[in-house]
Parts: C-alpha cells; sequence; structure tokens
C-alpha cells in the first residue's frame, strides 16, 4: 500500500481551517478525562479498589496504543476527515456507556471506546492540524495541535468536577453534555477541507505496528523517550491525584480536585507555548530538567501532606512536560516524510501513552501493598531516573538526522 499525499497549499482555506481541526481535537480528548474526579464516586457506588481505579483507566490507554498500533495510518490512507468523524462517533458511544452505567463493565466499556477516539485523534487530528495550515504557520499549527491535545484533556476533568459538585446530577451531567459538544464538533469536522490528495475511501486497513522511517530514528528515539517521562507524570494526575487528594489531604470536594488536574495540563499548555522562544532542540532538555524539579516538588508534597506543594509540583512538572512534548512533537512531525506522517506521529503516540498506562498501574498495585503514599514516593523516584536519563541523552545523544525519505522500518 502506498499512501496518498497530502496537501500542502498555503492558501487561505487551509490557514482557516486549523482551528477548527484543533477544536474537534481538544473536545475528542476532553471525553476520554471526564471521569478522572468521578472515580471515588464510583468507587462508593460500585466497591472497588484503588488498584481497580488504575486498571479502569489503564484500559483507556490500552486501547489507545491498540488503535494506533492497528489503524494509526489509516488517516493517510482513506483522508483525514473520515477518520475524526469515526473518532467523534467513539466518543459519543462512551459518553453513552456512562450514562447506562451500573457497574464495572459499563465502566471498561466506555474506557475502550474514549480509547479509541482518542487513538485516532492522536495521529490524525494531530496530522490535520499540521496540514491544514500549512507550511507558513507550521509553528503555530504544532502549538496549537498539542495545546488542543493538553487542553482538551485538562478541560475533561475541570468539567466534570463543577457539574459533579455543582449539579444534582454527579455521575450523568457531564456526559450529557460532552454528547452536546461532540455533535458539535462532529458537524465542524464534517466540514473541514480534507487535506490528503486523492484519498483512497474503501481502503483495507493494514496495521503497521510501530513503523518510523529510517533516516529519523535518532529523533524519534529521544523525543519518545521525553514524552513518555511526562506522560507518566499526567497518568498520576489523572489516575491516582484524585484518591491522593481524598485519602491523604482530606480535600473532597470535586471541583477542586478537578482544577487540581486541570492545573497540570493547564501549565503543559502554557510550557508549550514558550518552547519556540527557547528554541525545539533546547526545550527538549530542558523541559526534562523542569519535569525532574516538579517531580521533587510532588514528591515533597506526599511526605509533608500538603495540597500546595501538590498544586506547585503539577505547575512545574506540567510546565516541563509541556515544554519536552511540543519539542518533541515538532521534531518528530517535522522530519517525519508527509506521506508517512500519519503513522509516524501515531508511533510516537504509542510510546506516550505506554507512559501514561503502565507506570500508574504499578502505582495502583503498590498502593494496595504499601499504601498511596509509599507507592507515589517510588513511582516519583522512578520517574524523575527516566526523565533525568532523556534529558542527558537529548544533550549528549547522536545529532538527530531529518527526515525527507519515503522508506519505513520498525523500532
Amino acid at each position: 500500500m502506498v499512501p496518498a499525499d497530502t496537501a500542502s497549499s498555503p492558501g487561505s482555506r487551509w490557514r482557516l481551517g486549523y482551528p477548527a481541526a484543533a477544536a474537534v481535537f481538544a473536545v475528542g480528548m476532553a471525553g476520554t478525562t471526564l471521569p478522572t474526579p468521578l472515580y471515588g464516586l464510583y468507587q462508593r457506588q460500585i466497591g472497588f479498589s484503588e488498584l481497580m481505579v488504575t486498571v479502569v483507566f489503564a484500559v483507556y490507554a490500552v486501547a489507545v496504543i491498540t488503535v494506533l498500533l492497528v489503524a494509526g495510518n489509516y488517516s493517510d490512507t482513506v483522508g483525514r476527515r473520515p477518520v475524526l468523524l469515526c473518532a467523534m462517533a467513539f466518543s459519543a458511544a462512551s459518553a453513552v456507556c456512562y450514562l447506562l452505567e451500573n457497574g464495572l463493565p459499563w465502566l471498561f466499556a466506555g474506557r475502550l471506546l474514549s480509547g479509541a477516539a482518542a487513538g485516532l485523534l492522536s495521529g490524525a487530528a494531530t496530522a490535520a492540524v499540521l496540514e491544514l495550515a500549512g507550511p507558513r504557520h507550521s509553528g503555530r499549527a504544532a502549538f496549537a495541535a498539542t495545546a488542543a491535545n493538553m487542553g482538551g484533556l485538562g478541560c475533561g476533568p475541570l468539567l466534570s468536577g463543577f457539574l459533579a459538585e455543582y449539579t444534582p446530577w454527579p455521575l450523568t451531567a457531564p456526559f450529557w453534555v460532552h454528547l452536546g459538544l461532540v455533535a458539535v464538533a462532529g458537524v465542524v469536522a464534517r466540514c473541514l477541507p480534507e487535506t490528503v490528495r486523492h484519498p483512497r475511501r474503501r481502503a483495507r486497513l493494514t496495521p503497521q505496528g510501530i513503523a518510523v522511517p529510517a533516516e529519523m530514528k535518532g529523533v524519534f528515539v529521544r523525543a519518545s523517550l521525553a514524552a513518555f517521562a511526562g506522560f507518566a507524570l499526567l497518568g498520576l494526575f489523572t489516575a491516582v491525584a484524585p484518591s491522593f487528594a481524598a485519602k491523604t489531604l482530606g480535600v473532597h470536594n470535586l471541583a477542586v480536585t478537578g482544577a487540581v488536574v486541570f492545573s497540570v495540563f493547564l501549565a503543559s499548555t502554557a510550557g508549550q507555548s514558550l518552547t519556540r522562544r527557547v528554541g525545539v532542540r533546547r526545550a527538549l532538555p530542558l523541559g526534562c530538567a523542569v519535569l525532574v524539579v516538579g517531580l521533587a516538588l510532588v514528591a515533597s508534597s506526599l511526605i509533608a501532606d500538603s495540597l500546595p506543594l501538590l498544586v506547585l509540583g503539577a505547575v512545574c512538572g506540567g510546565t516541563g512536560q509541556g515544554l519536552s512534548f511540543r519539542a518533541a512533537l515538532t521534531l518528530v512531525g517535522e522530519a517525519a516524510p508527509a506521506a508517512h506522517r500519519g503513522g509516524t506521529i501515531s508511533a510516537f503516540f504509542v510510546v506516550a501513552y505506554t507512559g501514561i498506562s503502565l507506570p500508574v498501574v504499578g502505582v495502583g498495585a503498590l498502593a494496595t501493598w504499601l499504601g498511596l503514599r509509599e507507592a507515589g514516593l517510588i513511582f516519583t523516584g522512578c520517574v524523575i531516573v527516566l526523565a533525568t536519563g532523556a534529558g542527558a541523552y537529548s544533550v549528549l545523544g547522536p545529532p538527530p538526522r531529518g527526515g525527507g525519505g519515503s522508506d519505513a522500518s520498525r523500532v
């Protein structure tokens, strides 16, 4: 199979399209984190352990990774728009599962479907935003794509925490609101210009696994290591931080819990806005260094039982994650050949979402045996080591080679 070429015309039609594509991206990603402040309510209603909270969360990441491996390059062939519409359908179906929820099976179904939506969006929506902007606006488009990703993830818990705390329908209002947003996003996605030239609408699905053009392996490895470490921090906040805030710090206001989780994603978006000023190649190691400081603050909050330290750690760690994430995605997006861009970006997100899932399941297992505080300290220590190594490799490793070819090789 030879993927279709992507359009790269920098005309006004394309420039006007990329903010709309970013908005669709943000709405879809918001749905994936809506349940974050609600896990405590589900625990009391259904009855399950802290380990099960992280397993339910990880099911989402497993679905993301599976979809990326199976269909990560599909939008390169059939076009970005059909894949975006499919993602919106999965997102709506996920919300329906939560509205029908009466036990763990519905939670798992909702997480699987939201993971499928995120898996489709990660590659296709990022590529669509970059291509709709055209080469003259590639810097703005890279920020729009990463900000839509992180901003959407952050708005999910902020929205659901507020609605759960201040409306009479804590477990249904967030998902009804999101269904309305998805409907609007679906209409917008349908109206977006197609950026893939000569898309083949009935093309066979041909799973690529993790395939990266051979000439950009150096770029991919250093970018992926930094993304793994940063996403591990995000996984900690979206899966475990609400439980820590409630059970250790005594914070039971769901709006506050949602705001704490939102702070790490807001800081990530702010960090992304600084990447161009710092410079992409310097932002990668600098982001890893700031991430290490944020993780140390999170560990300190666990020791001191301090909500302000936890928020400070979220802001500092999120800023570092944003700096390194945007730099990593920009390096990968620019180095990838146009015909393989969707698939290469999807492979990048496979590594990132592995970072958001496997470590937090380990935290859940350790929390069952050692307690939440001890598990969190072990987790932060391990990620500090990883982030330090990723930053050092980005400085001391071999210089990255740019893309431009079309041969993909597995890594």
